[in-house]
């Protein structure tokens, strides 16, 4: 039989031999962090967001367990968001979601290693310098491209299907945001011969003013371009454009459902659900650069029926018939 002594010793020597490997195997692993850089006022629910953490929930990321959400909210004050990026680079996160092209623009200002992945970039990213192309954005930045040029062109054909005396169109512009929408608003509006107002603003107290001026300006109907500032303010914008007696649309389901008269765009839902794609990929070690940038492929139209009425607007039945939603 061995001796005790011997048996003892190779014991404690496997012990030691062993311990550091078992330390190392119940190591937790460290839980990545994924900042959220928001220009709009928060914390408040949000349908958008809804869809990025279901897209998490799909992939199996659970907040709280095995990732950790870092938001920030810029409250409307688009100047805060270098500070708030700065702060989400500070804490080391994983990727970063930029939500608008100001989101997008602070969050390349603060770092140019952190992946950044962006919904909304409200102008292209090529000749904006973000990206080299959409199919290989070669830096950091990568995502999902809203503005179509298309759009706008959608919109007056739309608007014009409503109100076929249609002699002028009053476009609300956030005068921070990029030309890009603006000018195609207006290539579009030359092509169908439908004169604009442009209606530049700054802020939410500029509203009644500019709203004011496309009466007296005898406006017949109201596009709205993306901005963070209206986003934040549909329920007024509808309400006033509807006080107006203005038939206006905008991009999405937000400016209908408050009493905004049409909406033709994505469904920001399934955007934001994409987008969690995009930081699986990174977590699970993809290069931004490497992954495509893309456009959004299936577009949803809104229309309020008890808005039309009131405005004393007949929607052509085909129309209705094309509404992915019809608000009754």
């Amino acid at each position: 039989m061995p001796r005790p002594t011997v048996c003892l010793f190779v014991t404690l020597a496997l012990g030691l031999l062993l311990a550091p490997l078992t330390g190392v195997a119940q190591r937790p692993m460290s839980v990545p962090r994924i900042g959220v850089l928001n220009p709009r006022a928060g914390p408040v629910p949000s349908a958008p967001l809804d869809g990025f953490r279901q897209g998490l929930r799909d992939l199996g990321y659970v907040e709280g367990q095995n990732i950790i959400m870092e938001y920030r909210w810029g409250d409307g004050q688009e100047e805060r968001l270098h500070d708030l990026a700065a702060e989400l680079v500070q804490l080391q996160v994983q990727v970063i979601l930029a939500v608008s092209s100001t989101a997008v623009r602070s969050a390349r200002h603060a770092t140019q290693t952190i992946p950044i992945v962006a919904v909304d970039m409200e102008t292209d990213p090529v000749t904006s310098g973000l990206a080299a192309s959409l199919a290989q954005p070669g830096a950091n930045v990568t995502g999902l491209f809203l503005d179509l040029p298309e759009f706008n062109g959608k919109w007056l054909e739309l608007l014009r299907e409503v109100v076929p005396d249609l002699t002028r169109v009053a476009v609300l512009w956030d005068g921070a945001t990029d030309l890009v929408p603006r000018k195609a608003m207006e290539v579009a509006a030359q092509a169908l011969r439908v004169p604009l107002h442009i209606l530049e603003l700054r802020g939410p107290d500029e509203f009644e003013e500019a709203f004011g001026a496309a009466t007296r300006g005898h406006a017949g109907a109201l596009t709205v371009l993306q901005s963070p500032i209206f986003g934040d303010h549909f329920p007024r914008i509808a309400q006033l454009a509807f006080t107006s007696r203005l038939p206006g649309i905008a991009m999405f389901r937000e400016f209908p459902a408050a009493r905004g008269l049409m909406s033709y765009g994505p469904n920001l839902f399934e955007l934001f659900r994409r987008a969690a794609v995009y930081v699986d990929k990174i977590l699970k070690g993809a290069q931004p650069g490497d992954l495509p940038i893309e456009r959004p492929m299936q577009f949803g139209l809104v229309i309020n029926l008890k808005t039309a009425q009131a405005l004393g607007l007949t929607i052509p039945p085909m129309l209705l018939f094309q509404a992915n939603e019809v608000i009754r």
